[in-house]
């Protein structure tokens, strides 16, 4: 078994790689953007995959990796963990049903709500306490599915007609058109920007440059809505959803005494 994830401020890369370590003590979990991660999937028979819900929708580069590999999928049995901050009815299904057009197995489905990552609206904001409490919440649920797993019945979360239909109606519907295709909606406060670079090393997508001409660092149209940058940045200059930076939310911070 290997993990395989895409994660934005942290919390799917822990998630997977604590269900992968439970599992087996050797297992392996590597991220999309590790090039190591292709000749990995291809040895092994049995994955988790893992990736934060966006809108009720996979993130858009996932989609674009799982699309691309179409080949990869066929004949693997495919354990599928959904990270979120709210609700989201199909979070793992809607990566289910696209696997099973390639010909994989789909065994078994994990929701898990995390801190929030959206750092720039308020009206999603918890207090750190509360997202101390998620993860350990979190921990419990893992620790449970991996069990059940190995004593084949596997956990079957966002699976089945019933949470599509909640997915679907619940945000999917609505907010189509946030995930179809990349954002364009990345703003740099060229006031606040200190030409650190961060952003530009962050970006998974490489949305993101200095340009030369301007004297400033800029967004292209291809941002996946992973929110590494917005997290990270030293004097909170970028902006996605919201108007102002509210809370950087990256995974580390709330470990600490967790």
């Amino acid at each position: 078994m290997i993990g395989l994830y895409f994660s934005g401020t942290g919390n799917t890369k822990y998630c997977v790689e604590r269900f992968t370590k439970q599992c087996s003590t050797s297992a392996q979990s590597l991220s999309i953007e590790n090039p190591a991660a292709l000749p990995q999937i291809q040895k092994h028979k049995a994955l988790v995959i893992g990736y934060p819900v966006q809108f009720s929708n996979i993130p858009k580069i996932l989609q674009d990796y799982i699309t691309t590999h179409s080949d990869l999928w066929r004949g693997k049995k495919i354990f599928i963990i959904a990270t979120m901050g709210l609700f989201s009815g199909d979070g793992a299904g809607i990566l289910a049903r696209l696997l099973h057009q390639y010909g994989a197995k789909i065994i078994g489905g994990l929701h898990l709500k995390m801190p929030d990552s959206i750092s720039d609206e308020k009206a999603l904001k918890r207090s750190f306490p509360k997202n101390q409490q998620l993860i350990r919440l979190a921990d419990l649920k893992i620790q449970t599915a991996v069990q059940n797993l190995k004593n084949g019945a596997p956990t079957q979360e966002g699976l089945g007609f019933f949470p599509h239909l909640a997915g679907l109606f619940g945000q999917r519907l609505y907010f189509y058109n946030k995930t179809k295709h990349y954002s364009n909606k990345l703003k740099i406060n060229a006031s606040k920007c200190i030409r650190c670079g961060k952003c530009v090393k962050l970006c998974p997508m490489q949305n993101i440059h200095f340009d030369s001409t301007q004297k400033q660092v800029a967004a292209d149209a291809q941002c996946t809505m992973c929110y590494r940058c917005v997290s990270q940045c030293p004097t909170q200059a970028i902006t996605l959803l919201g108007k102002r930076v509210v809370e950087q939310c990256y995974l580390e911070k709330y470990l600490k005494n967790c």
